[in-house]
């Protein structure tokens, strides 16, 4: 099976890749919501940085990926207390799932009749310690993506049917894609993904040959292609790991979180997780760049894709919302 395009050959679209990566080294800042037009290397960039990060060590045949035999759940009967090492999951959530497929189904015939408690694991299990993609997500089912974010935002999934309860860890990056002519999300959905990116098809005719190039040398050269980028692939994956282990020591001083309070409530961003994503992304931002403290160059890198998408519609406004954050960055830090 050919490997995915590696993360650092993918031509421009440098704040979608910024984002994938901070998420990357800190997954609780809440996922990606990526629109832009069909081909523009959205679901390639999901699987490029997966296959980039360090291989998992996982109970083998464990269904939640868990990393030690004593975190198996009972309910998986899985006995071996053999480890292996498995590629971070990348997991496609499709158009039309139900939310048994989802979350997972228990059996309650068996449960009443043998007295077990038996569990069918869904998507987000197979998503536990990766990625689950969502395709067109402004297409799927807003009960649907209400459940994700909110598994996604605590970390657990709960299954409760008849008295019966399973509980499993699903932690994982939730990365959305769509177009919007398609369609929008809810303003309250929105607001709990992390960040938020718009992507576009280049405009420049040299930006263009290349991706062709790189794209006919990957599909018809792959050996190549592949050792080609292998160097600068591991350099991001070094920074990556850097940037995690950076991310407890960065000092954080109150005049920074006093900036990023002005500027949510500049931009009149409705409650609290504006800031505390804000806050994540520039600390994860400061890592990445391997800076001690928080500064406001950090908070100003960050600031559209931490806020744009938690906008109020302004009719009177027709610039589009990076440029208005960009604006109200620039009047409340200088």
């Amino acid at each position: 099976m050919t490997a995915p395009f590696p993360f650092s050959a993918i031509v421009g679209q440098d704040e979608m890749k910024t984002a994938m990566i901070l998420t990357a080294i800190d997954p609780t800042i809440g996922g990606v919501l990526v629109f832009g037009d069909r081909g523009t290397g959205k679901s390639t960039a999901v699987r490029a940085l997966a296959a980039l990060l360090p291989p998992i060590t996982l109970v083998e045949g464990c269904p939640v990926n868990s990393a030690r035999p004593e975190d198996v759940p009972d309910w998986a009967g899985i006995e071996t207390k053999l480890t292996v090492e498995a590629p971070t999951p990348v997991v496609d959530l499709p158009l039309g799932v139900t939310e048994d497929r989802v979350t997972g189904a228990l059996d309650i015939e068996k449960a009443l009749t043998r007295g077990e408690k038996a569990f069918q694991p869904g998507l987000l299990a197979r998503a536990n310690r990766g990625y689950l993609y969502i395709d067109e997500v402004n297409l799927l089912e807003d009960h649907i993506v209400d459940l994700l974010l909110d598994v996604a935002q605590s970390g657990e999934n709960v299954v409760e049917r008849e008295g019966l309860s399973v509980r499993h860890p699903a932690r994982f990056v939730l990365v959305g894609s769509g177009n919007p002519e398609e369609g929008e999300l809810r303003p309250q959905l929105l607001d709990r993904f992390g960040l938020s990116v718009d992507v576009g098809s280049p405009k420049e005719i040299e930006t263009r040959i290349e991706v062709i190039k790189r794209r006919d040398a990957y599909e018809n050269d792959n050996a190549a292609f592949m050792l080609r980028w292998q160097a600068e692939d591991a350099a991001i994956r070094e920074r990556i790991l850097t940037g995690r282990k950076a991310l407890g020591d960065l000092k954080t001083g109150d005049e920074t979180l006093m900036d990023v309070a002005e500027l949510c409530l500049a931009l009149g961003s409705d409650g609290l997780r504006g800031e505390l994503t804000l806050l994540k992304a520039a600390r994860a931002y400061a890592a990445w760049r391997d800076d001690t403290a928080l500064t406001r160059a950090h908070i100003r890198a960050v600031a559209p894709m931490a806020l744009r998408h938690r906008l109020r519609r302004d009719p009177l406004d027709e610039a589009g919302s990076g440029t208005r954050v960009a604006r109200v960055v620039d009047e409340v830090l200088g």
